[in-house]
């Protein structure tokens, strides 16, 4: 019975994609949590022009303004009802617990109580920010401390928005955001609308952040009918694959397995539109005597064989609680080795914030990270 609700409310999650609603005309309504549409209809009904509405976004996205009395090229009766109506949508503050190698992750405290996590992860002349999509997961991947919470609920877009303004806020002068990653906590293609508008603030170039979409990457552990809309979006496509049987796919990845079978999944992926720069990741978290074995890598080889894409080989990052360990680092070797000989292009990623618990995998309880380092800002 409890694998049948499963089933059903992953089949839900599979054919119903909510449109992104309009915020209620409530008190304080989030000025971020509106697309530029919404935003402009919102402008119209206070009888204003229409450039207002591209003022008000330049407001909340180039200039990172956390308080409406600082739009200050608005009239002074505009912001006063936009202060009595509305708020920016920021939060008022992150902790941020700070690793030994630099990595700083962000906790966020939402309206509701609620927690989510972002990390900021430096890596030569990368600076990475890994955003959250959902407060948990429904995605009860088992190697994965995000799964083990359950989906709480979707993120709205000022709460996706805030993660990458927040972050900069919290850059130093000589810093400067590289990439952006979907790949916090949450399955971002779950949340797809909500996703979709973010990304198109990031990128747009008159009142958003500019951001390039090819410095943007989305991950999905499988939600393979959903593929097709992220490269409407001119993103990076990033698969979590970790497994190389159906079966071992079910035990490691039990929900995402019910969603689309891994053949099902990797005909999906040969399916996806890739522009001529492009080329699809899969990310692989190797898992010490599981899935590392010379065997699981011949196996990988074969899965991936005329596919235009990369892998990166993730070694298990342990927290408290979990059964799975990380591989020798002989093992990693060697299955990195067995792909590259027959061409494929292998990276095993560097594993950041392991004891502040930021890594990958890590995600979604932050009482279980030390309090070393710790900072409020």
């Amino acid at each position: 019975m409890r694998r049948s609700i499963r089933y059903d409310r992953l089949a839900f999650l599979e054919n119903n994609i909510p449109i992104v609603p309009m915020p209620p005309p409530t008190t304080q309504t989030p000025l971020l949590a509106f697309t530029e549409s919404q935003m402009v209809k919102f402008v119209r009904a206070q009888r204003w022009p229409d450039y207002r509405a591209t003022q008000i976004m330049r407001w909340l996205y180039q200039r990172r303004v956390r308080t409406i009395t600082d739009m200050t090229d608005l009239p002074l009766p505009a912001r006063s009802l936009l202060s009595q109506s509305t708020t920016v949508g920021r939060s008022p503050h992150a902790t941020v617990l700070t690793s030994h190698d630099g990595t700083r992750k962000l906790l966020f405290t939402l309206d509701d109580g609620m927690t989510i996590e972002s990390v900021l992860i430096p890596d030569d002349e990368r600076l990475t920010l890994c955003v959250s999509t959902q407060v948990g997961c429904q995605l009860d991947c088992s190697f994965c401390l995000t799964g083990q919470m359950g989906l709480k609920r979707n993120l709205k877009l000022h709460e996706i928005i805030d993660q990458v303004l927040t972050a900069q806020d919290l850059l130093n002068t000589d810093e400067r955001m590289t990439n952006l990653v979907f790949m916090g906590m949450g399955e971002p293609l779950a949340n797809l609308d909500m996703l979709k508008a973010a990304i198109t603030g990031l990128t747009n170039k008159l009142w958003g952040l500019g951001w390039s979409p090819r410095r943007i990457t989305v991950s999905t552990a499988g939600l393979a009918s959903r593929l097709r809309e992220v490269a409407g979006l001119g993103v990076n496509l990033a698969v979590s694959l970790n497994a190389t049987t159906e079966e071992q796919r079910r035990e490691l990845m039990p929900a995402a397995s019910e969603l689309a079978s891994l053949k099902a999944l990797l005909a999906a992926c040969r399916r996806y539109p890739l522009a001529s720069h492009q080329r699809l990741t899969f990310e692989y978290v190797l898992l010490a005597g599981v899935n590392d074995q010379p065997s699981d890598a011949r196996r990988l080889v074969q899965l991936l064989t005329g596919v235009r894409c990369k892998v990166n080989l993730i070694p298990f990052n342990e927290f408290p609680g979990s059964h799975f360990r990380r591989p020798s680092e002989q093992s990693i070797l060697q299955f990195q080795a067995i792909l590259r000989n027959v061409g494929l292009d292998a990276f095993v990623r560097k594993s950041r914030g392991r004891d502040v618990l930021g890594a990958c995998g890590q995600l979604g309880n932050s009482q279980l990270a030390p309090l070393t380092n710790l900072d409020t800002r």
